[in-house]
């Protein structure tokens, strides 16, 4: 069968859904989103993956058997890879590390090379991720280096597809859009093309708190960059693909609130998005409760949720990195990241098969268990070494129960305990189990105890 030129997911692009908020509190306003999350890749960048590689394929910068090369938080890789494999190009991602593991393994599903770089540095530095793509593009033959920031064909998607689709659902009738600046395509496509047809249009920019262009926005200048953990906007410079003079409002939106938002807006409306779609939501929540008069607002759901379910909506990553409220009780409660009173911790039966213990502690990257009887009590504890000493002979005693595997001496601490006598616990290799007379509370790991020292610097 011969192969067809163009292939059919590319026509699967864009004329994405405009839904409205229903059950959030918009105050006066009507708040309409459009489901970017509805595009074969999952987000709004496979417009600009399609339109920067057809460009570059029309002028000659990407010739058959070439690279297709980005820098990238995630999804402009995505949109990217999707297209380019899709016509056959190999694709070379450099992504920084705090990138959801849900978009490296689609990345490398799509059969992208991709290259992790430190997200703790900045433009200059040789492990920046946009310098570091810059440099394999020049070392790379036949290379095209697709400059997310720089390339005009970025802006160029939104202005002829994003912008009319929206004007057009819209029955004409719009005030003000809500949108974040990562390369700053979507903004300046959107600009260009509602000043033609809707010129009052006002532009309200939802900014993660640490990214310096709020403050740009609201005051003209800015301070030293901070670190946030929402993926894929915000900036530590202005891009060249950014007009940011066509933004009349802007909001700074903390990662806990974008979060949280991200989660409500699921809970509330049944809309899976991604931390960014968070930061919008909230932004545009922010200003349709500040409006004295109705308006018609649109935002964006920019990407799938599905690609931060271990991050976003992830309790115990949430609770790690301080996104997610816990109890505080000033003991050594506080370092425990999965509590047995809130029913988050990982356990097994006496009476639970081997293997059992083995998929729960693959499941959760844990290297140890506590083992809990029918009444919550702690009965146990089984690691790593227990499984492999009683399986490494025969195989078939994965089917042996738990309990003829598990340890029974107990070495526990009480929740006063301080931290000299957790590292002594620690030190020796082994994993801290905190219990009184009254309950078992949970374990604490060495990485717990990092991971609480990493807050306490905050």
């Amino acid at each position: 069968m011969a192969r067809a030129d163009k292939p059919a997911v590319l026509d699967l692009i864009g004329n994405t859904p405009l839904v409205p908020v229903t059950r959030l509190d918009t105050g006066l306003c009507t708040l309409l989103l459009k489901l970017e999350s509805q595009n074969p890749g999952g987000s709004i960048k496979d417009r600009i993956g399609r339109s920067m590689i057809e460009a570059a394929e029309a002028d000659g910068r990407l010739k058959p058997g070439g690279t297709v090369i980005e820098a990238t938080a995630g999804n402009t890789g995505l949109g990217l890879a999707l297209v380019a494999r899709a016509k056959g190009y190999r694709v070379v991602l450099v992504v920084p590390d705090k990138m959801s593991t849900e978009k490296v393994l689609h990345l490398k599903a799509l059969g992208a090379d991709v290259r992790m770089t430190r997200s703790d540095v900045g433009k200059g530095h040789p492990e920046y991720y946009q310098d570091y793509a810059a440099r394999l593009a020049r070392d790379i033959p036949g290379a095209f280096f697709a400059d997310q920031f720089n390339n005009p064909a970025n802006p160029l998607a939104h202005e002829t597809s994003t912008a009319p689709e929206i004007w057009q659902q819209c029955g004409h009738d719009l005030d003000a859009i809500v949108v974040g600046v990562g390369s700053g395509g979507t903004l300046t496509g959107l600009a260009r093309y509602f000043k033609r047809v809707q010129p009052r249009l006002q532009f309200v920019l939802a900014d993660p708190a640490g990214s310096i262009l709020c403050d740009l926005v609201m005051t003209g200048k800015h301070g030293a960059p901070g670190s946030w953990a929402v993926e894929g906007i915000g900036e530590d410079f202005v891009p060249a693909n950014a007009d940011m003079s066509v933004v009349s409002k802007a909001y700074s939106i903390p990662d806990a609130e974008s979060f949280a938002t991200a989660r409500e807006l699921l809970k509330a409306e049944g809309l899976l998005g991604g931390s960014s779609t968070g930061t919008l939501v909230a932004a545009a929540l922010r200003y349709c409760r500040e409006q004295t008069q109705p308006k018609r607002v649109v935002s964006f759901v920019c990407d799938t949720g599905t690609r931060y379910l271990s991050k976003v909506y992830n309790d115990a990553w949430m609770i790690d990195e301080g996104l997610l409220a816990q109890r505080r009780y000033g003991d050594l409660r506080d370092l425990i990241a999965r509590r047995a009173e809130d029913g988050s911790v990982i356990s097994v039966g006496p009476n639970d098969t081997l293997l059992t213990a083995f998929q729960r502690m693959r499941l959760a990257d844990v290297q140890q268990l506590p083992v809990l009887d029918d009444k919550g009590e702690l009965v146990g504890v089984i690691d790593e070494s227990d499984l492999l000493l009683r399986v490494q002979e025969d195989s078939s005693r994965y089917r042996e129960p738990v309990a003829q595997a598990m340890s029974t001496r107990l070495h526990t601490l009480p929740p006063d305990a301080d931290i000299a006598a957790l590292r002594h616990v620690l030190d020796s290799g082994l994993v801290a189990i905190v219990a009184d007379a009254e309950r078992f509370h949970g374990l604490i790991t060495r990485f717990d105890l990092l991971n609480h020292l990493r807050k306490a610097r905050r």
